[in-house]
């Protein structure tokens, strides 16, 4: 199942299936009262499968809200398509709506994409206990994620648990073959954990560049001087 990235990294504080047969239902503006309808085990119809890779093709260009218009066009009830809903909702500023999506998920089908969701959706707004708990169930349910295994490294960051931190973060680096957002989190983490040899790995193993590592020591020292309590 796949899980668009929610682009967590410093600086940026950045799959559910239907029937075929179905009629589809079309979802407007103010739909805050709406009963998402999901069944867990469902896959996209190849028509619905369609509309999302539009839907992921708008998210990758930045295009959020575009993204969750074309959503709401026809609703269905799988699982990848409430994901991408609650995540759209979330990078949209509608985090009331996009938890209830995600309480929903994981009630009806106690998912990882469902504990990722609610951990992000408590990030953004300030909430970092319920955040770390989701996080670490998410990562528990879906151990092979980059993206999960990313935001919860994040998230101790913020906890400033350093070396926890450093683990998540160095799995995510090696899952996405020393690749993305990532690779910044992870040197912020050796940064401020002291730990020159994984910075030292980072250049040999990885070619992070002499950039890239002044760019972390920026973002280290700006985290330094958060406090999430």
């Amino acid at each position: 199942m796949k899980w668009t990235q929610w682009g967590l990294a410093f600086g940026i504080m950045a799959a559910l299936g239907g029937c075929a047969h179905q009629q589809p239902t079309t979802l407007g503006d103010g739909i805050g009262d709406f009963e998402p309808e999901i069944k867990c085990g469902s896959e996209p119809a190849p028509e619905q499968r369609v509309e999302l890779e539009m839907v992921d093709t708008l998210m990758a260009r930045g295009r959020n809200y575009a993204a969750l218009a074309q959503l709401q066009k026809a609703a269905q009830n799988n699982v990848e398509y409430w994901q991408r809903y609650g995540q759209l909702l979330a990078l949209t500023g509608d985090l009331q709506t996009s938890k209830r999506v995600f309480n929903i998920m994981r009630e009806e089908c106690d998912s990882g994409e469902s504990y990722h969701g609610l951990g992000m959706v408590a990030m953004k707004q300030g909430q970092l206990d319920q955040a770390l708990a989701n996080l670490e169930k998410a990562v528990r349910k879906l151990p092979a994620s980059a993206a999960v295994r990313n935001d919860y490294g994040y998230a101790l960051l913020m906890a400033k648990d350093y070396t926890a931190a450093q683990r998540q973060l160095r799995t995510s680096l090696e899952l996405q073959n020393g690749t993305g957002k990532v690779r910044q989190n992870l040197a912020v983490a050796y940064l401020l954990d002291g730990n020159e040899e994984g910075i030292k790995d980072l250049q040999k193993q990885y070619r992070f560049t002499d950039d890239e590592l002044n760019h972390a020591r920026g973002l280290a020292f700006q985290i330094a001087e958060i406090d999430y309590e």
